[in-house]
């Protein structure tokens, strides 16, 4: 992984004391909140419903075991014992004090970590596929261009004010998961017909209030280029994009607005003005970059390695290989999802003690790296086939080997209105009553892979737009109730969910969700996806067992309970 060179460690350390003056102005009554919150934004501090909340950013999801180690450290510390990963590989911490927030910077600062840029209207976290170097699928690691377009894109003068936010995922697998066409630009790695190196480049994607599926601006971008090419698309959303009004000022409002065609044009000319020697990638220095992501050598190994293990031999373990494991590249190891979605916790939560005992896990059985995942789980993408059982029963252990990657379980959610001052409603309670309902393993799966979706308002920070089932929190009349959609995917063959009719309140979700998957599990076709079925069968079947007569519960509000 890159590891900071002496610039890296001259700036951040510079931000931490820049940033701890201006605490001091704060807390001093020098500088108002008006003035406090542009500065406080872009070092990744909200102030939530309840306390400040400051957001680290995981540059495309890639940590050691030692930041781990380090953010188990401040979660004890400075926060209530726990942190929360979020659909943009980052982590969160809900409850530091503001006087407290430097210091929490400088202890991340020490381990190469930061929360530059993880707010703000600006180029935030780039993010990448999580499975990035270990895909049997991939065509080419994309972690070493990811990193170069953080670096470029951190502090950037000319796009630190930008209308809006803007968000970058790159991906270099046949399969997208990255969310790519939901992003403002999303790049895939392509060979051309020569072999060389380049880029698919999408531009206008977003979920929130209007969610776009991004448009292609071009089918090939050579990589030498990216840097000059990703600033021409910049400049013109910053000349172009409106600033009159929040809800229309992100990218995805431009490309509907002028057309892709014309974004295009106006693109391709900015471009060709634009010197681009100065911003070209030197081969060299590519070259040098991708070395910091060179494969795990083959002489570092734990020897022997060996097929995995019986699953006879080990009750419970099955489930947990077939569900929570995936193919690696290399025949000699699995990758290894580390489960963020027990029934009995948030989704994404994660306690300081299973932090440090996941670093422990992932020092000796991955090489002490980590991945987050947008669907707010980590990952250990290095495990010989022998360690398998070993680091199931330490997961195990800790709550964190629950066999449902993919599951209905396996839930995206917001923190929602238990914390979050933008949420219209919970989210937390109603993953919660959702997994009450389906406690059963061996009927999830049955179901198969199922992704459902929740957010506790139009931000989407849930991704509700693109679940198999999507789950919006909406005040009604101050009452908190709750749209249903179907049908849409973040994956390739990107979809919008269709919405399944009138808002339900609260205690109806967990029955809706349960009348939608009878309705799958009646009409399916032996393996047969949800989005197959859905896109066979159309809303009215799922739609008319849901509003059946019979469901009381919709007719009246029922309680939230209240998230601990």
């Amino acid at each position: 992984m890159y590891r900071y060179d002496h610039f890296d460690h001259s700036l951040v350390q510079e931000r931490v004391r820049e940033f701890r003056d201006q605490v001091r102005r704060r807390l001093a009554g020098e500088l108002s909140e008006d003035e406090f919150k542009p500065l406080r934004l872009r070092n990744g501090l909200y102030l939530q419903r309840h306390a400040y909340m400051l957001r680290v950013a995981i540059p495309y999801g890639l940590f050691s075991s030692r930041q781990l180690r380090a953010l188990a450290g401040i979660a004890r510390r400075y926060d209530r014992g726990f942190a929360h990963f979020t659909t943009r590989q980052n982590i969160q911490f809900n409850w530091p004090q503001l006087e407290a927030v430097p210091d929490i910077l400088e202890e991340l600062a020490a381990v190469e970590m930061h929360a530059i840029q993880t707010s703000g209207n600006c180029i935030r976290n780039i993010t990448s596929d999580h499975l990035a170097g270990v895909a049997a699928d991939e065509l080419e690691d994309p972690r070493p261009w990811c990193e170069i377009l953080r670096q470029w894109s951190t502090l950037h003068p000319e796009f630190y004010w930008l209308p809006r936010k803007f968000k970058i995922a790159v991906t270099g697998a046949a399969r997208d998961r990255t969310a790519l066409r939901f992003h403002d630009i999303g790049l895939r790695l392509v060979h051309n017909a020569d072999g060389v190196t380049g880029f698919e480049v999408w531009v206008g994607g977003g979920l929130g209030r209007a969610p776009a599926i991004a448009e292609r601006l071009r089918d090939f971008l050579p990589g030498t280029q990216l840097l000059s090419y990703v600033e021409a698309i910049l400049r013109v959303y910053n000349l172009h994009g409106r600033r009159d009004n929040l809800h229309k000022a992100r990218i995805k409002v431009l490309v509907q607005a002028m057309g892709v065609d014309r974004l295009r044009e106006q693109v391709e000319a900015a471009w060709q003005a634009m010197d681009h020697a100065a911003l070209a990638l030197d081969p060299a220095e590519l070259a040098a970059m991708q070395r910091h992501f060179t494969p795990v050598s083959p002489a570092r190994r734990p020897l022997p390695v060996g097929p995995p293990p019986d699953p006879r031999a080990h009750p419970g373990f099955a489930h947990w290989l077939r569900q929570n494991t995936r193919a690696h590249k290399d025949a000699d190891r699995r990758i290894v999802y580390v489960s963020l979605k027990h029934p009995g916790a948030p989704p994404g939560d994660i306690t300081a003690a299973q932090m440090e005992a996941v670093a422990d896990l992932a020092d000796r059985y991955s090489h002490g790296e980590l991945r987050a995942s947008h669907e707010q789980n980590l990952v250990l993408a290095h495990v010989a086939n022998r360690d398998l059982v070993p680091l199931w029963r330490a997961l195990d252990a800790q709550g964190l080997a629950t066999a449902n990657i993919g599951t209905v379980q396996d839930m995206i959610c917001c923190p929602g209105i238990d914390f979050c001052a933008l949420a219209n409603a919970a989210s937390i309670p109603v993953a919660r009553g959702i997994n009450q309902r389906f406690e059963h393993l061996d009927e999830l799966y049955r179901l198969g892979e199922v992704r459902i979706k929740i957010s506790g308002c139009m931000n989407a920070c849930g991704h509700h737009h693109v679940g198999d089932i999507g789950i919006l929190g909406v005040d009604k009349h101050g009452e908190q109730w709750y749209q249903v959609t179907l049908g849409g995917s973040a994956s390739d063959g990107s979809r919008i969910g269709t919405r399944l009719g009138p808002a339900l309140p609260a205690g109806a979700v967990a029955d809706a969700v349960a009348a939608v998957l009878e309705v799958f599990a009646e009409q399916r076709s032996g393996e047969e996806s949800f989005a197959s079925v859905f896109r066979r069968l159309g809303v009215k079947p799922f739609k008319e067992l849901v509003y059946a007569p019979h469901h009381e519960t919709l007719d009246t509000p029922q309680p939230v309970a209240a998230c601990s």
